[in-house]
């Protein structure tokens, strides 16, 4: 290298981090604000408010995959993001779930299954949270896409039973195992405090 030439590797530097006020934040923010108006519609009376309501349920599950395609390919990954996210799923699933069991469509013990389960992995989130952020596994991803799925039969109407209840059971199944991977990582996460004392 000449004398006095600045060396590309070592000048190099980092890209700032990305923001808390971007795109990829503002979907897991929307994807909250539909929440009301999905509950709103699916208790109006009438095929086509039902059929409403799945849209709105439907447009707010897309934007899950949206912001995080958004999020890791403009390296706009942020913690903001990557508690918000998880939140804003289960507000959206879990008032979903809450307002079948609460049309007598969806059994309550199913319902209580998977929202002890998620509001348990959130609140264990934050526990941790200053040994680090447990990120969404692909196991944890597939457990969404199952959920909205099934739910997403049981607010369409017509004889869709068997659909519904094997697309749930999966669901369930999935729901459980990996709250158990997630309780496994927080346990790893907490252990060299507690070997440290």
């Amino acid at each position: 290298m000449i004398a006095g030439t600045p060396d590309p590797v070592a000048g190099a530097q980092d890209p700032p981090p990305a923001g808390v006020w971007n795109i990829a934040n503002a979907l897991t923010l929307l994807r909250i604000a539909l929440v009301p108006l999905f509950v709103w519609l699916f208790f109006l009376d009438g095929t086509a408010m039902r059929l409403a309501a799945f849209a709105v349920f439907a447009v707010a599950s897309i934007t899950d995959k949206i912001d995080g395609d958004i999020a890791r390919a403009r390296g706009l990954v942020t913690d903001f993001g990557k508690i918000a996210d998880p939140i804003a799923d289960k507000a959206l699933t879990g008032a979903a779930l809450v307002s079948l069991s609460v049309m007598g469509e969806l059994w309550w013990w199913v319902t209580a299954a998977i929202m002890v389960r998620e509001i348990g992995i959130t609140l264990m989130r934050f526990v941790v949270i200053r040994r680090g952020v447990i990120p969404a596994s692909k196991g944890g991803k597939l457990k969404t896409m199952l959920q909205v799925i099934a739910i997403g039969f049981y607010i369409l109407p017509g004889p869709l039973d068997y659909v519904r209840w094997a697309t749930m059971g999966a669901a369930l199944v999935v729901t459980v195992v990996t709250g158990v991977d997630y309780v496994v990582q927080a346990w790893r996460m907490r252990r060299p405090s507690a070997d440290a004392s």
